[in-house]
């Protein structure tokens, strides 16, 4: 192939062009890379003239978590959960309502971006478009509509927290930093629901080997820096056997890859139900205290 594109001595008028064309052709075949992302959201946006909020966290350069949520009395009541990620080639936007659709989130996929992000569903009733536009560096405009016109939009304003350093007198800057906490101290983690799963089998060994797995998968997630919360749940109606909290976990297809490293999840003795949840970027430091007060090892 390479004796194809030998360049010839004799003409190099015509050898420049060979060339040319053949940089052109690599030029047209490098496939497009992968869609800008938002990150600017990071923060915390104020809607214009009302008590309503949205508060993004950056994971990574890739995933944004965050929530909406009202000011009612001087207490937070969350309205929404938020998260924007990558799945495959595409950004997603997902909205999950705290009381409808019971618990299932809604994807809009971006279709355009720089400056205008505008993310479509269009099988989703309302809203089948939500676009989120940069007025600047502080200020951005959100419509919600179906497509067609019907809607509504507003402004919201960045928000800059008041320092911490005066605002809290224990404030330590470097605790905050080591755990990955934002202004308010609270990070983004994954609420795993364990549940009794599908496999009814009774075969003895493979249920022992199992959850023997299991106990041994939660203290290796335990030393890997993955989970942070495990214990099991009393007797009750829906079958909830247990819980996790899972963290510093970038996406959500990683949370669920990762639950399938538990060979009892894995052979379907356990299912599992899997939520965002945003909570104090402090739990971890129990760890440590944990290791100290047991006498017995499961």
């Amino acid at each position: 192939m390479l004796d194809l594109i030998k360049p010839s001595l004799t003409n190099p008028h015509k050898t420049m062009k060979i060339l040319l064309s053949i940089i052109a052709a690599c030029i047209t075949s490098i496939p497009y890379g992968q869609p800008a992302f938002p990150g600017f959201l990071q923060g915390t946006w104020k809607t214009e003239n009302r008590d309503t909020y949205e508060h993004w966290d950056k994971l990574n350069e890739s995933s944004l978590k965050g929530f909406a949520y009202k000011l009612e009395e001087g207490r937070i009541r969350v309205t929404e959960y938020l998260e924007i990620g990558r799945k495959n080639q595409d950004v997603v936007y997902t909205a999950t309502l705290a009381d409808q659709n019971q618990g299932e989130g809604v994807d809009f996929k971006l279709v355009a971006a720089e400056g205008v992000w505008n993310f479509v569903n269009p099988v989703h009733d309302f809203p089948q478009k939500i676009v989120y536009r940069e007025l600047s560096a502080n200020e951005i405009f959100v419509e919600v509509s179906d497509g067609a016109g019907k809607g509504f939009s507003y402004k919201m304003i960045r928000q800059y927290v008041q320092d911490t350093t005066s605002a809290n007198p224990a404030y330590d800057a470097a605790l905050a930093g080591r755990l990955g906490g934002d202004d308010y101290g609270m990070k983004s983690y994954f609420l795993v629901i364990l549940k009794t799963g599908s496999n009814t089998t009774a075969e003895r060994e493979l249920i022992t080997n199992s959850f023997r797995g299991h106990l041994d998968n939660i203290s290796r997630l335990v030393e890997e820096n993955k989970l942070v919360v495990a214990g099991p749940m009393g007797k009750n109606e829906l079958q909830y056997r247990g819980i996790f909290i899972l963290h510093n976990i970038p996406s959500e297809d990683e949370a669920r890859a990762l639950l399938l490293t538990d060979p009892a999840i894995k052979n379907g003795l356990l299912d599992y139900e899997l939520f965002s949840w945003y909570g104090s970027a402090a739990l971890p430091e129990y760890l440590p205290a944990s290791e100290k007060i047991w006498k017995l090892k499961p």
